[in-house]
Order: C-alpha cells, then sequence, then structure tokens
C-alpha cells in the first residue's frame, strides 16, 4: 500500500497504526513522489490525500486513471475536505473510496482490508481471462492483442518480427485411440515443454486453438525462428508420448510454420499469420514432423 501526504508527521501516524496489519508499505510526501514509486513498483492500493502543494490528490488521481499501467490500482482519498461536492469530484475521478477526517482507525483499517481483497480477486480473474484453461499458457484473446502491439512496435523499428505456428500432428487420431483424457495429457506436455523454452520477456507462447499452438518472437529473424523451430520438434519427440496412429512416427509429434518479418508501414499483421501458416501447410504436405 502507498500513503501519499505532503505532512510527514500524517505519514507516521498511518504508517504506525498499519504496522501490524500484513501489509508492505510505502509512503510519498508529493504526487510527483508517488507517480515515480508507482512506476518503479505498482501497489495493490494508494491512500492520497488531497491538499498537497504543487501536484494536489485530484491531479495525482487523474494521472494514474488516464494511465493504462496504473488505471487499475484503486484509489482512496483520505482527507479534510468533507464537503459532498469534494466527494463526488474525487469519487468521479475513479476513487473507489472517500473517507474525510476525523475517522475510526478500526473503520480505516478494515476498508482497506476490504479494498485490498476486492484487488486480489480482481487479479486473479484479469489472470485467468489470459490462460487456456487446459493447458495453463496464454490463450488465443492475449496471443491477438500482443500480435497487434508487436506488429505496430516492429513498424516502427523497422526489426523482424517472428511467429511459429505449431500443430501437433495427427492428434484427432490420438484422441480417437486413447481417449481424450489422454489427449488433453498429450496437450498439456506439449504446451510446457515448449513453452519453457521461451526465456525472454517480450516472447510468446499461446494456445490458437484446438491441437495449434503459436511462438509470437519480438526481434527475431529467419534464422533464429528455425532453430526455436528445430529445437520445438526435438523437445516433442523427446516427450516419448507414443502414437500408434500416426504416420509420421511412432510416438507424437509437430509440424511448425516459420514466419519472420520486418514489417511494412501499411501492411497488417495478418501477413504474419498467412505466411506461418503456408509454410505450415508444406510441412504437413511434405511429411509432417518437421518445420518450414
Amino acid at each position: 500500500m502507498l500513503v501519499v501526504d505532503d505532512v510527514p508527521a500524517n505519514l507516521d501516524v498511518v504508517v504506525e497504526h498499519f504496522r501490524e496489519e500484513s501489509l508492505r508499505l510505502a509512503v510519498a510526501l508529493s504526487g510527483e513522489e508517488a507517480l515515480e514509486l508507482v512506476e518503479e513498483d505498482p501497489p495493490d492500493l494508494i491512500l492520497i490525500d488531497i491538499m498537497m502543494p504543487g501536484m494536489d490528490g485530484y491531479e495525482l488521481c487523474r494521472r494514474l486513471k488516464s494511465n493504462d499501467h496504473t488505471n487499475d490500482i484503486p484509489v482512496i482519498f483520505l482527507t479534510a475536505k468533507g464537503d459532498a461536492a469534494d466527494e463526488e469530484r474525487g469519487l468521479a475521478l475513479g476513487a473507489v473510496d472517500y473517507i474525510t477526517k476525523p475517522f475510526s482507525w478500526p473503520i480505516l483499517k478494515a476498508r482497506v482490508r476490504n479494498h485490498l481483497e476486492l484487488k486480489r480477486k480482481t487479479d486473479l480473474l484479469a489472470q485467468l481471462a489470459c490462460l487456456d484453461g487446459l493447458t495453463g499458457v496464454s490463450n488465443r484473446r492475449v496471443f491477438d492483442e500482443h500480435l497487434e502491439v508487436e506488429w505496430r512496435r516492429a513498424q516502427r523499428s523497422g526489426l523482424p518480427l517472428a511467429l511459429l505456428m505449431i500443430d501437433v500432428d495427427h492428434f484427432k487420431a490420438y484422441n480417437d485411440l486413447y481417449g481424450h483424457g489422454k489427449g488433453d495429457d498429450c496437450l498439456r506436455a506439449v504446451a510446457n515443454s515448449l513453452s519453457a523454452q521461451l526465456r525472454r520477456p517480450a516472447d510468446l507462447f499461446a494456445r490458437y486453438g484446438g491441437e495449434e499452438f503459436v511462438a509470437l518472437l519480438p526481434e527475431t529473424d529467419d534464422r533464429q525462428a528455425r532453430l526455436l523451430a528445430a529445437q520445438f520438434c526435438a523437445d516433442v519427440a523427446a516427450l516419448g508420448i507414443r502414437h500408434e496412429g500416426s504416420s509420421a512416427a511412432d510416438h507424437v509429434t509437430v509440424s511448425i510454420g516459420c514466419a519472420s518479418l520486418a514489417p511494412q508501414r501499411d501492411s497488417p499483421p495478418q501477413a504474419l499469420l498467412k505466411a506461418a501458416d503456408d509454410q505450415l501447410y508444406v510441412a504437413k504436405r511434405e511429411g509432417r514432423n518437421r518445420a518450414c
């Protein structure tokens, strides 16, 4: 929790009262300092005094709520400004609560705990919404969003963006032969093995749908993409998952289509998708269990 107040004595009192709570506390003496702290280490809740020199609490809240990286941090105004108009203004700016002085410390603590618990649940729901329910890797919605963002970034930088489209070979036959439970286990094993290979923060591994996965790789050229695709094929083979219904091998394998493009100014991200999908088709046509 971050507490923002230009009076050090007020901060001392808040810190003292919350000392026994299960909280990691940070303090700031100005709105400017608060913005710097939030940028370095985003808190789960912010208590803000309104009347501060320079940037007041209202302006601090407005800036927090206008920033995509901080607008979901709940803000509580803790202030001596008790007029209804002041409270209305604070809540209209996006604060989740408005508490006027003097107040009861047990009640303040209870409200803080409630807002922190709500934030925890909201964060959990947001995280779950980004994950594929079966494999635990990122889902198609996250991939679509990242593709748009990384494509625009590559357009600005002129650096290549690579995409691997990965298909588990003869997966329908695997399900028919071993059952859907084993099929689910197979997809989880493949997803866990391949996602573990991506170690750069900007790389993304996601389930594209059914037995298809994708790996989005910023600043990655053709050679680097081919090397990773070859490693992916080897990793899945190394799992040793038996597949007697496959014409490609006696174990589970994958086919991969690789593409790497330096986006043109007006080209859409679908160009990268089509290029990778075309190569995936080639890999399947040439016998599967390979990267093209």
